[in-house]
């Protein structure tokens, strides 16, 4: 196992299995950049860690099923599946804040963290957000 596979391995457990928002900073550069479906691009360590923040207290106890994780050179890349309940507030990029559905999720998704020297530079998370908000009820009804 390399380099990016470990750290990736690190920051889906302080993501899910161990929450830890510091181990989860300490796995990114300072200057690191993440691309999320919901956010957009993020520049730098802190806007990624409350970022993870926001979504580990809108789904606390999540887990993580791989599907396939790869390793090419220094970057790292899972398939999965995210899951869990949503019993804290969900913060959107509008600045607003939702209450908990208390509604279970199950989304697929792909992550890809290129490393250098130990730490997460580049981040890119993709999942469908409107698999993910029709899951949580917060889509209008569909006419039929």
């Amino acid at each position: 196992m390399g380099e990016a596979r470990e750290v990736m391995d690190r920051l889906t457990d302080a993501l899910t299995t161990h929450p830890d928002l510091k181990a989860i900073g300490e796995l990114y550069a300072e200057d690191a950049v993440a691309l999320t479906p919901d956010e957009g691009e993020i520049r730098g360590r802190d806007g990624i860690v409350e970022y993870w923040r926001q979504m580990t207290e809108a789904v606390p106890e999540a887990t993580f099923e791989t599907v396939h994780s790869y390793e090419v050179g220094d970057t790292a890349i899972d398939e999965g599946v995210f899951s869990g309940r949503n019993s804290g507030p969900l913060h959107l990029p509008t600045g607003e804040t939702l209450p908990a559905t208390q509604k279970e999720i199950r989304i697929r998704g792909v992550d890809i963290a290129t490393v250098k020297d130990g730490r997460i530079v580049d981040y890119r998370l993709y999942f469908d957000e409107m698999e993910f908000l029709g899951q949580l009820g917060l889509l209008p009804d569909q006419p039929s």
